[in-house]
C-alpha cells in the first residue's frame, strides 16, 4: 500500500529539528529510515533544495527554502508529484505560522513541535487520494517536477547509515563527490556586499578606460596596445572577484589571492595613466574584496542532533 509515513521540519544552517510527526513505526526498515534522517539533515546545507533518496522499500523526499526544510518518509511506490505537493503544503503553513526570525534564533529541537498536529493532518489527507481529487489541483506541481526534477541521491553517495564513510563527509574545499554548485556560502554581510559593489565600479573603470585607451589606438595618438590589454585583464579579474565572492568553487581561496595579484600587476603596468590615488584605490578595492572572499566560507558540519 502506497502512503506517506512520516514528516520533519529541520533548519538547513545546523540540522535542528524544528517539529515532526511522532508515529513512527518500530520496524527494522523504518529504524534504518531514520539513520538516513540524521545524515541528510548533517548535510542539507550542501544539497539541492529538492531531493529524493531511495532506501529499498522506502522513499526519503525533502525540499529547502528560506533556511528550513521539509523532509517526508514514504513508501517507494508512492507517487511523486504527491509526494512533493505534501511538502510543499507543509512548507507553505509553517511559512506562514513561524516568522524566520523565530527558525533562525531556535536553540531547542522540536521548540514547534506543535506544528505536528498541521503534519498529522495533512498525512492523513494525502494518504487518502479520494479526499485529495476534489481539493488540490496537481497539475502545477507536474509541471514543476517535469521542467525540475529532485536530484537523486544515490545510496552510494550517501555511504552506509552503520557507519561507513558517507561521501557527503568529503571537506568541499578542494573536491567533493557532489557538484560544488551545490554547495552553500554562508550568509553575506554588508561588508561583503559593499566589496561586491566596489569590485564592480572597478571593473567598469577599467572597461571605460580600455575603450579609450582603443580609441585612443585607432586615431594613432601613440597608446601602447598593453595598455588596452591591462585595462581588460584589469576588468576580469574584478568580475572574477565578484564571481569567487558569491560562488563556491574548488580551490576558491588560492584563487582569490591569484586573482588579487593579477589586480596588482596590473596597476603596476598602468602607474603611468593613474595617479596614485587611482592606484591605491584599485589595489585597496582588490584587497578588501579578497578579504571578504576568505572570511565567507563553506558553511561547516552540522551538529549530531537525534533527528
Amino acid at each position: 500500500m502506497s502512503m506517506i509515513l512520516s514528516a520533519s521540519v529541520i533548519r538547513v544552517r545546523d540540522g535542528l529539528p524544528l517539529s515532526a510527526s511522532t508515529d513512527y513505526e518500530q520496524s527494522t526498515g523504518m529504524q534504518e529510515c531514520r539513520k538516513y534522517f540524521k545524515m541528510l539533515s548533517r548535510k542539507l546545507a550542501q544539497l539541492p533544495d529538492r531531493c529524493t533518496l531511495k532506501t529499498g522499500h522506502y522513499n526519503i523526499n525533502f525540499i529547502s527554502s528560506l533556511g528550513v526544510s521539509y523532509m517526508m518518509l514514504c513508501t517507494d511506490n508512492y507517487p511523486n508529484v504527491l509526494a512533493f505537493s505534501f511538502l510543499d503544503e507543509l512548507q507553505k503553513e509553517f511559512i506562514t505560522t513561524y516568522n524566520m526570525m523565530k527558525t533562525n534564533t531556535a536553540v531547542r529541537p522540536y521548540c514547534f513541535i506543535e506544528f505536528d498536529n498541521f503534519i498529522q493532518r495533512t498525512k492523513q489527507r494525502y494518504n487518502n487520494p479520494r479526499s485529495l481529487s476534489t481539493k488540490i489541483n496537481l497539475s502545477d506541481m507536474q509541471t514543476e517536477i517535469k521542467l525540475r526534477p529532485p536530484y537523486q541521491i544515490s545510496m552510494c553517495e550517501l555511504g552506509s547509515a552503520n557507519g561507513v564513510t558517507s561521501a557527503f563527509s568529503v571537506d568541499y574545499k578542494g573536491a567533493g563527490q557532489i557538484s560544488s554548485a551545490h554547495q552553500r556560502l554562508e550568509p553575506a554581510t554588508l561588508s561583503g556586499i559593499v566589496g561586491f559593489i566596489l569590485s564592480l565600479l572597478c571593473g567598469a573603470l577599467n572597461l571605460i578606460r580600455g575603450f579609450h585607451a582603443i580609441e585612443s589606438l585607432l586615431q594613432s595618438d601613440g597608446d601602447d596596445f598593453n595598455y588596452i590589454i591591462a585595462f581588460f585583464l584589469g576588468t576580469a579579474a574584478c568580475l572574477y572577484q565578484c564571481y569567487l565572492l558569491v560562488y563556491y568553487t574548488g580551490w576558491r581561496n588560492v584563487k582569490s589571492f591569484l586573482t588579487f595579484g593579477l589586480i596588482c600587476l596590473c596597476n603596476m603596468y598602468l602607474y603611468e595613466l593613474r595617479n596614485l590615488w587611482q592606484l591605491f584605490f584599485h589595489v585597496t578595492v582588490g584587497a578588501f574584496v579578497t578579504l571578504q572572499i576568505w572570511l565567507r566560507q563553506a558553511q561547516g558540519k552540522a551538529p549530531d542532533y537525534d533527528v
